[in-house]
């Protein structure tokens, strides 16, 4: 393998490396999404 498609190679996976590492961190530091307590507050009509 001459030495520019070995750049492009190590190039290649590390961006793809680092976009997945980010990622992950990302989803493990993102707080999560506060959910209605019961399932009357998940109700789109009122209650008669």
């Amino acid at each position: 393998m001459n030495t520019s498609a070995l750049i492009t190679m190590i190039a290649a996976q590390g961006i793809v490396t680092a976009v997945a590492a980010y990622f992950f961190y990302k989803v493990l530091t993102t707080p999560p999404k506060p959910e209605p307590d019961s399932y009357s507050d998940n109700d789109d009509e009122p209650r008669p």
